[in-house]
């Protein structure tokens, strides 16, 4: 009967929307390798990228396109009106509460099984993260209240590596887009993944529930607002870092939030971002690949002020291509800032040339020549102006004869 209710709800809903904005399935883009080209100095494009106003990526294919072609691939995002907005609200409550319904009813037989010795725990947190994956994706389905759209390379979907995974935190709805979206965006092939989370979500009964079941890995920190500085409990850290270890040991990926909590002006680019998936990286020697969220703060915004304004349906999520491994961690939280921030601002990669040093490396190496040079020039200077000029030692060698002399 509940269902029913639900699925009748959905039904009205959809209609609703269907009739004030329209609707449209989620679209994975595939975007082909970037093309071997002849690339400008990464020094002039540093100086000039600053001044430019808009940029435009193709998506599709690296040959010449129209400019309905290029619309078609990245449409301008849809304001809602007051009845489209309330309409799309009222999706996000139903979605939520009904993964308040769905969630602990398909879970607990997991759980059943696993106070039984019928399954292990690995198995249970297998299990339970596909189950958490099943509810978010067809929930979303049965409330499509965002029009969403997943850009991925096709090697990605196709050869998974084990990987660090990191992502940019834009709204709370993040963790349930993850989950619903991730066979799009790692293939059918992936390995299961762990997320670290904040420990404050366990004082909700269904994120416990679903956190503890996945065995997603806790992070202590002080519960002091979204955009405020970060206040971690360093005791936590062993256990993490035990945690992490045991799950790659069990064969997972680990997925982290560099940002820590959730951005509140993702608009003007990330928060201070942290080198922790850096440590991760390096002590499972593992590469960090980049995902980017765009939209969800529309949605369900992280400032409390704004809250569930709903101003818009439209998300998109980028993975980037190349798993990488960093040299250090400033260099980490550099690239992740510079590529994961803008996309995460206006939905659409840098300018074509500047991604590939970004993601390659080229761009922190161009980075690290400036700094030597400028703190090569400074020096100088320094030493400049500790020298003595030749009239001052000529002053001071005709007073060194006038003494003598006297």
């Amino acid at each position: 009967m509940i269902s029913m209710i639900f699925k009748l709800k959905g039904i009205l809903l959809g209609a609703a929307l269907l009739y004030t904005n329209g609707f449209s399935p989620p679209r994975v883009v595939m975007s082909p390798p970037t093309c071997k080209q002849h690339v400008p100095s990464a020094v002039n494009l540093m100086s000039s990228s600053a001044s430019k106003q808009t940029r435009k990526t193709i998506l599709y294919s690296s040959a010449a396109v129209s400019v309905a072609d290029l619309e078609a691939a990245n449409p301008p995002e849809r304001k809602l009106n007051k009845i489209q907005s309330m309409v799309v609200r009222t999706m996000v409550v139903a979605f939520i509460m009904s993964m308040c319904v769905a969630l602990p009813v398909t879970l607990i037989p997991v759980w059943v099984l696993y106070r039984l010795k019928i399954i292990n725990r690995t198995q249970k947190e297998m299990i339970s993260l596909r189950v958490g994956q099943f509810c978010s994706r067809w929930l979303m389905r049965l409330f499509p209240f965002a029009r969403k759209k997943v850009i991925v390379e096709p090697e990605t979907l196709n050869d998974p590596q084990p990987a660090i995974w990191v992502c940019n935190h834009i709204s709370m709805l993040d963790l349930f887009f993850v989950l619903a979206l991730d066979k799009k965006m790692r293939g059918k092939n992936r390995r299961p993944i762990k997320c670290l989370y904040w420990k404050g979500l366990e004082a909700n009964p269904i994120t416990c529930l679903l956190c503890k079941m996945c065995g997603f890995i806790p992070v202590d920190m002080s519960d002091n607002g979204n955009g405020n500085a970060n206040e971690y409990d360093p005791k936590s850290f062993k256990q993490m870092l035990r945690s992490t270890k045991n799950a790659i040991k069990d064969g997972f990926d680990i997925a982290i939030l560099p940002e820590g909590q959730p951005n509140p002006t993702p608009e003007n680019g990330l928060q201070p971002v942290f080198s922790g998936a850096f440590t991760l990286a390096k002590m499972s020697r593992r590469p960090i690949q980049m995902i980017a969220l765009h939209g969800l703060h529309k949605m369900w915004h992280p400032d409390e002020n704004i809250g569930m304004a709903c101003t818009a349906r439209d998300m998109a999520v980028r993975v980037y291509p190349g798993s990488r491994v960093y040299k250090d961690a400033e260099e980490f939280t550099s690239t992740f800032s510079a590529v994961v921030g803008h996309f995460g601002a206006h939905g659409e990669d840098l300018d074509e040339t500047e991604l590939q040093l970004w993601l390659d490396g080229s761009m922190w190496e161009t980075e690290l020549s400036r700094r030597s040079a400028t703190r090569m020039i400074a020096e100088d200077v320094e030493d400049t102006e500790s020298k003595p000029t030749e009239t001052e030692e000529g002053a001071r060698a005709t007073s060194s004869l006038s003494q003598a002399g006297s």
